[in-house]
């Protein structure tokens, strides 16, 4: 085993292996966004060094999965919080009460956008759209979890359920 990804555990590369074979052996570069997930969901967040085993796994530049995982808003280059909270604050949920839901949020964390609680315990991130206006206002825990009609009282069972 190289010691370049001794940062992923074994059962980490063994996901990635699985990811891998969906796609055909020259073109195993075509997992890294997959990878990235994997990577992030043992680490927590995606750091310069994580980036790059990936990339190693996988045979391609560090900077080309660089380039995918600052593209995208479901991976995390900074530490965030246990439970990372995206508001989606796009025009059909903006109108339908993001805005105000992520005042909401603000208020009952006391942290903006891009902040996390001093316990680590909340990140408040600002996404676009979901593909869920019809239940807006929608937010998203851990990249993974979709919650709609996120109005205060919702709020306050969905944090209540994080503490």
């Amino acid at each position: 085993m190289n010691s370049q990804y001794n940062m992923l555990s074994q059962e980490a590369l063994a996901k990635i292996d699985r990811e891998v074979a969906k796609y055909p052996a020259d073109q195993k570069q075509s997992a890294v966004m997959a990878a990235l997930v994997i990577a992030q969901d043992e680490k927590g967040w995606l750091s310069q060094e994580a980036i790059a085993a990936v990339a190693g796994y996988l045979g391609m530049a560090p900077i080309a999965a660089y380039e995918v995982a600052s593209f995208y808003n479901m991976y995390d280059l900074h530490p965030v919080g246990k439970y990372k909270l995206t508001v989606c604050t796009n025009l059909p949920c903006a109108l339908s009460g993001g805005v105000h839901a992520a005042d909401y949020v603000k208020e009952k964390l006391g942290i903006d956008f891009d902040e996390t609680t001093p316990d680590g315990k909340f990140t408040l991130k600002e996404g676009e759209c979901m593909g869920a206006c019809g239940d807006a206002p929608v937010m998203l825990v851990n990249n993974k979890r979709m919650c709609g009609f996120m109005f205060p009282e919702e709020i306050d069972k969905l944090l209540a359920e994080c503490k």
